[in-house]
């Protein structure tokens, strides 16, 4: 594991999802563990990537985090949020209404709806290539082309 994920991974399981959130560094691409999360708090602000796993320790998990942690500034363009869920006994309400077997990486647009789910890890590229095939995505990139 790498030193990085190592950090990142003691930084979800030793915080509350609500006191990471509640001091966002708009420089960073926010990862917060499921427990606490609600959807409803990220619905027209963000979107939502949650990766499940039976373990922290999943090779697919960890393959994952390093696949997402090392282009954040991709993800952040794209109002990204990371959600994590690796314990399967606490079965968290995402958990439930998610159900995954495994390893799941699952894509929600910011209207709530699910947008991807993918048994494998996936890249950061295939990953802003699909939201940005999105429709909220493409007004988003041409409100930003017209305010310049």
């Amino acid at each position: 594991m790498t030193r990085l994920l190592a950090l990142v991974l003691a930084c979800v399981f030793a915080v509350p999802a609500v006191a990471q959130t509640s001091g966002e560094d708009p420089d960073q691409v926010l990862v917060i563990g499921i427990d606490g999360a609600d959807l409803n708090e990220f619905i027209w602000k963000k979107r939502p990537i949650v990766v499940f796993a039976d373990s922290p320790n999943d090779p697919l998990f960890e393959e994952q985090m390093e696949l997402l942690l090392a282009r954040p500034d991709a993800l952040r363009d794209r109002d990204v949020v990371i959600l994590t869920d690796t314990d399967p006994s606490a079965r968290s309400d995402l958990r439930m209404k998610l159900r995954p077997r495994g390893f799941m990486l699952v894509l929600i647009g910011k209207d709530g709806g699910i947008k991807l789910r993918k048994p494998f890890p996936w890249d950061v590229r295939e990953i802003s290539r699909s939201i940005d095939k999105m429709p909220i995505r493409q007004r988003e990139i041409r409100n930003q082309k017209n305010s310049r």
